[in-house]
């Protein structure tokens, strides 16, 4: 379903040359599982994500999404996949249904299945309650729904959410967490960026560690434990990347400016 190989960008400072934000990095995810991108701020994942979603384009390697390459076909991916971030925008002078129809037309979901698609989306995420909410008067719980409910509404076989528990409270992060797992039992192919690892625990199939631009580790958590002999999550990543951390970054490394692509 998703397919990343050698997948690298880099970026031109002027100050300090040539910065590797990904360093040929690959893995795949399959629909029914979600893949975990597990890393620190900085460590390159969101870099990734804005490539399967085209808003980058790579500096080299490929990446497709159900069978679309994300260059050469950047509009046929864009209709593959729904993408969430903690920073996906809702409109203050929309309401809640309006705003879920609007994505839809710009999908362009005809008006005669329009209307009873978002209806299951509202019943499914339990949101008739607030279905004429205006966004100015929306909580940040009935926001993050409403962003759900925009991502899905075109039924993308591939969604992407980038660190979307980032600022929210306990309830609502909980919330968000049951509807990802829900999705995935809908045969959804998921990609989930964190840096917490407990969300990591709780919903991934198979994780990737990344820092510095690389992965430094992927597998099922089972895999990661035994490889490492580490059977706590959080104490696995904090090894890996404290062991990294210690080496000079490579990323602005004047050996990179023989650069692959």
């Amino acid at each position: 379903m998703i397919h990343v190989r050698e997948l690298t960008k880099a970026y031109t400072d002027l100050e300090r040359g040539k910065f590797v934000a990904l360093d040929r990095i690959s893995f795949y995810a399959l629909p029914g599982q979600i893949f975990g991108l597990l890393g620190p701020n900085g460590a390159g994942k969101t870099t990734a994500l804005r490539i399967l979603s085209t808003m980058l384009r790579p500096t080299s390697g490929t990446a497709s999404v159900n069978g679309y390459d994300v260059v050469t076909q950047a509009a046929e991916v864009r209709h593959q996949i729904g993408f969430l971030s903690a920073n996906t925008g809702v409109y203050d002078r929309m309401t809640a249904w309006e705003m879920v129809a609007y994505f839809g037309r710009l999908y362009g979901l005809p008006e005669d299945k329009l209307e009873a698609r978002i209806d299951a989306i509202f019943s499914r995420l339990k949101m008739n309650d607030i279905r004429g909410v205006l966004g100015a008067k929306m909580s940040t719980g009935m926001r993050q729904k409403v962003s759900i409910a925009r991502a899905i509404v075109h039924d993308p076989p591939v969604l992407i959410f980038d660190e979307p528990t980032t600022g929210l409270d306990v309830l609502v992060s909980r919330s968000l967490l049951r509807t990802v797992a829900e999705l995935r039992e809908h045969g959804k192919c998921i990609v989930f960026s964190t840096h917490i690892m407990r969300e990591a625990e709780k919903l991934c199939d198979r994780v990737a560690i990344v820092h510095r631009g690389r992965i430094r580790a992927c597998g099922t958590l089972a895999e990661l434990r035994e490889q490492h002999e580490q059977h706590d999550l959080e104490e696995l990543f904090y090894q890996l990347i404290s062991a990294d951390s210690k080496l000079p970054d490579p990323r602005h490394s004047p050996l990179l400016e023989e650069y692959r692509g």
